[in-house]
């Protein structure tokens, strides 16, 4: 149903002519350097051998998570097809019209997307047979460096600490990968296409006006049209990937002495770039829902690095006991309710 070679070909377009990566600096050894010390800070270990290091350009960022989406959208895009074969005559014509429409928002997404994205743990959630990349966008981490002013094999290295904790959350967190899935997989369940019209063919009756504000402000363009089990799913995927992604930021703050030497200057420069973008970037953010990302990184991050205060690592580490010790939304914003609900009278931090 999607035509996924357009969708390559825009996204290729949009991600910039940028050449191929022609410096590898110091990944491989940064990536083993930051394993080591987020392990011993954390205590996590991945089964095995973890993926080593990709230095990639914007485009072969895109056409890899195009790969990934493409696993997503498709069961939803097929649901659609059936629902275009109601449509006689005209059903050939509206599945052309849908499938480039569908190629070309995706392509544009990920096109936009692969301009700012520095490092990835690419791990495919619903096919548990592809195996886990790590991947680094080299044109992004020069313009990056570049533009924040900050030594490139450092700020290398500080990219390398955050996306190696993820590769120590997900392979030494048995669990994680499959549950995160699991939601994932129920929620693009019930994604459903639907083309019908209102009452006197006018267009569907929409939500009160301060309702779509609402929403909008909260989930971007996406959360306009989601019912309500939906939102539900989504509220449990947001608080399980602050905790992930804010797990990382702490990580990253705490392990950061031990392997750079200026990673003060590199947190506040890092703070910087998230904090002025330009107003068509501020914009298209919004749309798609990438604000909720940072903010993510930001509850995230306070919520662990409140709770190591007060129980220190080990109390942290109780949220990969199992799924049911993850923190809700709520908890999330106040951690003494989820240490308290996980284990009681948590012992403080030395």
């Amino acid at each position: 149903m999607v035509d996924w070679s357009l969708a390559r070909q825009i996204a290729r377009f949009a991600a910039g002519s940028v050449g191929p990566p022609t410096h590898a600096g110091q990944l491989a050894r940064q990536v083993r350097d930051a394993e080591r010390e987020v392990s011993r800070y954390t205590g996590l270990a991945v089964a095995g051998k973890g993926p080593g290091p990709e230095l990639i350009d914007r485009a072969s960022w895109a056409e890899i998570n195009l790969d990934s989406l493409s696993r997503l959208l498709d069961p939803v895009a097929e649901r659609l097809d059936q629902r275009l074969e109601a449509a006689g005559p005209l059903a050939g014509a509206l599945r052309m019209g849908a499938a480039a429409t569908l190629a070309a928002e995706a392509g544009l997404v990920m096109g936009y997307v692969s301009q700012r994205v520095l490092g990835q743990y690419e791990l495919s959630l619903l096919a548990p047979d592809v195996p886990p990349r790590l991947l680094f966008v080299a044109p992004n981490l020069e313009r990056a460096a570049r533009d924040m002013d900050v030594d490139r094999e450092s700020f290398e290295g500080w990219v390398a600490a955050h996306e190696v904790t993820h590769v120590l959350q997900f392979g030494g967190v048995p669990w994680l990968r499959e549950h995160l899935g699991g939601l994932v997989g129920e929620y693009m369940e019930t994604v459903d296409v639907r083309i019908e019209r209102g009452s006197a063919g006018a267009l569907p009756r929409l939500p009160h006006p301060r309702a779509l504000v609402e929403r909008f402000a909260e989930g971007g363009l996406a959360a306009l049209v989601q019912t309500r089990i939906q939102r539900r799913l989504m509220n449990r995927l947001q608080a399980v990937m602050a905790v992930v992604e804010g797990y990382s930021e702490h990580v990253m703050d705490a392990v950061a002495p031990s392997l750079l030497s200026d990673h003060e200057d590199l947190r506040a420069a890092m703070e910087r770039r998230r904090g002025t973008r330009s107003a068509p970037e501020r914009v298209l953010g919004r749309l798609l829902g990438l604000d909720m990302k940072l903010r993510q990184y930001e509850q995230g991050r306070s919520f662990c690095d409140r709770v190591v205060r007060a129980h220190g690592i080990e109390g942290l580490n109780r949220v990969w006991d199992g799924p049911e010790s993850l923190p809700n939304l709520s908890e999330l914003v106040r951690p003494e309710a989820w240490a308290e609900r996980v284990a009681g009278a948590m012992p403080a931090s030395a």
